[in-house]
């Protein structure tokens, strides 16, 4: 779907989900991230960049796992600490992924991934016409609820600093293993939070998607 037709949509209170393809499971446990791998941090520094052209092809479950432990998972278990910091450890940004058999949370503890809802919501996750067919669309929520210590007026902007960080660790994760990514702020967030059923109290932020580089043919 492109742009415009996106936008017309948007406007009409039209712009809706996809049916799910494949496997909808409820939840889905994710291979244990990799501790070694990847090129030296100033390598990744240098490779670091937005991409906007995607190829279609799943990612492998164990590329899924790490680039989501690499956004915002587990590396400290005594404490629950993240790859990401958190103003007051509110955690108060959960990440969504959006992929063809459905909208799931990814839950950092378990390192796992829980079903939302059962319906294709890439293309809702920017205005831009690649969302619909990359491999995924993560999507940045703010939950406001969890962030009671910190004075309102500055909720969103703490929520929209951890979603920073989070975007930045999978730019580096993703420039490490080859992979195609960019951060969005151009998006429907009336429409998404209605696809993804969010609450009065959860902020949709941003949204990133991620897939395989799209290759060219030359010809012969």
């Amino acid at each position: 779907m492109n742009t415009l037709t996106k936008m017309a949509l948007g406007l009409m209170g039209q712009l809706k989900a996809r049916p799910a393809r494949g496997d909808s499971s409820q939840s889905v446990a994710l291979p244990p991230p990799g501790k070694d791998g990847g090129m030296p941090l100033m390598q990744a520094l240098w490779q670091r960049q937005s991409q906007r052209e995607f190829g279609t092809q799943p990612l492998p479950e164990t590329t899924l796992g790490e680039l989501l432990w690499a956004t915002a998972g587990v590396n400290r278990p005594a404490l629950g600490g993240r790859t990401a910091p958190s103003a007051m450890n509110s955690q108060e940004v959960d990440v969504f992924v959006a992929l063809p058999s459905g909208l799931y949370l990814y839950d950092a503890a378990a390192h796992a991934l829980r079903l939302e809802v059962p319906s294709d919501i890439r293309g809702i996750t920017g205005y831009q016409d690649f969302t619909d067919e990359a491999a995924l669309d993560l999507v940045f929520v703010a939950d406001h609820r969890r962030m009671t210590l910190v004075p309102a007026a500055q909720r969103e902007a703490y929520a929209f600093t951890a979603a920073g960080a989070m975007a930045q660790n999978l730019y580096l994760y993703c420039a490490s293993q080859g992979l195609a990514t960019v951060i969005r702020a151009w998006l429907d967030r009336h429409a998404l939070a209605q696809a993804m059923e969010l609450g009065a109290d959860q902020q949709v932020l941003l949204a990133q998607t991620v897939g395989y580089p799209k290759q060219v043919s030359t010809g012969s």
